[in-house]
């Protein structure tokens, strides 16, 4: 399967599972090996052959929904947004969450292999817990691909995942071996790692930040992408936060989130319409 034929499949294949190619063009290349290598499994040899196929086997479409999930990630991905995050927005809601005496929430959408809900787990003991001592940070993470929760659950990444990262967390943060840096378990410990398809499953709010990077408003059809930010939304407390991926936009019909000035990537749940978040 040369890279033409797997582009023309993938333009009649997507928007049959509610997603669309422009969110595939960077990164087909690793969806096109995994249906390459279904196709050998299968003994089909050309792209036809397996779009025939799926025409008479309505199972077969289970099997390339799950070929089209896109696994790339790694520690502090965006440093500016974690900036941002770890200099304002967590320790805003942490100090609402002091006065309400109750813990802060978070959900990562997607969380792939677990980079960013560690990402979170670490910034916050190493640099808001000191200050706000009494108060507890629940992180759960999401994901539809059982691979990516086994390496999510087990938390050891080969170094290439760590690059952004601060210089110092590598020593604070990470157990060490000859080929692999492991999570230190006090950062595991507050980390909860579900396996949902958000198109189907979320776990249940309220949330005082979610993350919902480079997924849903990337590879989603623009009606399923509505569908499911209302039911983030839905999850979200007033004045709590959005955070999607460096070049994605919400779709039409979210006028209650209010993208930041200092960072377009965080958006604010307002309260009501027409309130505008202090400091933003």
């Amino acid at each position: 399967m040369n890279d033409a034929d797997c582009i023309a499949f993938l333009q009649w294949a997507l928007p049959q599972l509610d997603m669309r190619w422009p969110g595939f063009r960077k990164v087909r290349r690793q969806v096109c090996k995994r249906i390459a290598r279904r196709m050998k499994e299968l003994g089909l040899e050309t792209v036809d052959q397996y779009q025939a196929m799926l025409a008479d086997a309505p199972d077969e479409w289970r099997v390339l929904d799950a070929a089209c999930r896109i696994t790339i990630s790694r520690f502090y991905r965006d440093k500016h947004v974690f900036d941002v995050l770890g200099e304002r927005i967590l320790p805003a809601l942490f100090e609402t969450a002091r006065k309400e005496k109750r813990p802060v929430r978070c959900w990562c959408a997607g969380c792939a292999s677990g980079e960013e809900v560690y990402t979170l787990a670490i910034l916050w003991d190493s640099h808001i817990r000191p200050a706000f001592p009494c108060v507890e940070f629940d992180i759960v993470g999401t994901d539809a691909d059982p691979v990516m929760i086994s390496r999510a659950e087990r938390a050891c990444y080969a170094p290439g995942s760590l690059k952004d990262l601060p210089p110092e967390w590598l020593d604070q943060a990470f157990d060490k071996s000859d080929t692999e840096f492991c999570v230190a378990a006090h950062h595991r410990r507050r980390v909860t790692i579900l396996s949902q398809d958000i198109r189907y499953e979320m776990p249940e709010g309220p949330f005082d930040l979610v993350l919902c990077r480079n997924l849903v408003f990337t590879y989603f059809e623009a009606s399923l992408q509505r569908a499911v930010l209302e039911r983030i939304a839905a999850r979200l407390c007033p004045g709590g936060y959005l955070v999607v991926g460096a070049h994605e936009s919400l779709p039409d019909g979210s006028d209650r989130l209010q993208a930041l000035t200092s960072c377009r990537e965080i958006f604010q749940y307002l309260e009501r319409l027409g309130y505008v978040p202090d400091g933003s």
